[in-house]
C-alpha cells in the first residue's frame, strides 16, 4: 500500500512553532497550490488548494526559521487524519500532510516572496533531521513561475 503526497507551493502564512509535552518541536505550515484550466464554455478557471502541514523535530525548527510568508517550498510526506477535541467537548478531525522532507526552494534575491535563501544556498531535509546544503550552479535556469496566475500577471492569490 502507497501513502505518499508531494506538494510545491507557497506557504499562506508564517510557519507556526510549537513544542509537544516532550519538548519535541512541531511546526506546522499552510500552503497553498493552484491550478488553472478552461471550462467547457472556454472560461478561463483558477483553482486555490490549500493543505495543511506538520513538520517535526529539527526540521521543523529550519522551517520556522528559515521560512515565511509567500517563501515556495517542496514538501514530501504522507496523509494522516488524527482526531481531537474542540472547546465543547466535541469529536473533530484534521487531516494534514505529515512532512518527512522540506525542501526550500526561494532562489537568491527571491526575499519579496519569501525568506531569504541563505546566500543562493538550497536547504534540503530528510525526516531524519539531517541538512545537506547544495550551492546553485550556473546551470540553473530560471524554471518560470511557481503557479499559473504568476504567468498571466493575476496573482488573486490572498497572500
Amino acid at each position: 500500500m502507497l501513502n505518499k503526497v508531494m506538494l510545491i507551493g507557497r506557504l499562506g502564512r508564517d510557519p507556526e512553532l510549537r513544542y509537544a509535552q516532550n519538548g519535541s518541536p512541531i511546526c506546522n505550515l499552510r500552503i497553498a497550490t493552484d491550478e488553472s484550466y478552461t471550462d467547457r464554455d472556454g472560461n478561463k478557471v483558477e483553482r486555490t488548494e490549500w493543505h495543511s502541514v506538520a513538520v517535526f523535530q529539527r526540521q521543523a525548527e529550519n522551517c520556522a526559521t528559515y521560512l515565511s510568508k509567500g517563501s515556495l517550498v517542496y514538501v514530501e510526506g504522507s496523509l494522516q487524519t488524527r482526531k481531537w477535541q474542540d472547546q465543547q467537548g466535541q469529536d473533530r478531525y484534521t487531516t494534514e500532510v505529515k512532512a518527512q522532507r522540506v525542501q526550500f526552494l526561494d532562489r537568491k534575491g527571491d526575499v519579496q516572496r519569501g525568506a531569504p535563501s541563505e546566500s543562493g544556498r538550497n536547504w534540503n531535509q530528510n525526516a531524519g533531521g539531517q541538512t545537506k546544503q547544495s550551492s546553485y550552479g550556473p546551470d540553473d535556469s530560471d524554471l518560470g513561475p511557481a503557479f499559473p496566475s504568476e504567468a498571466s500577471g493575476m496573482d488573486d492569490v490572498p497572500f
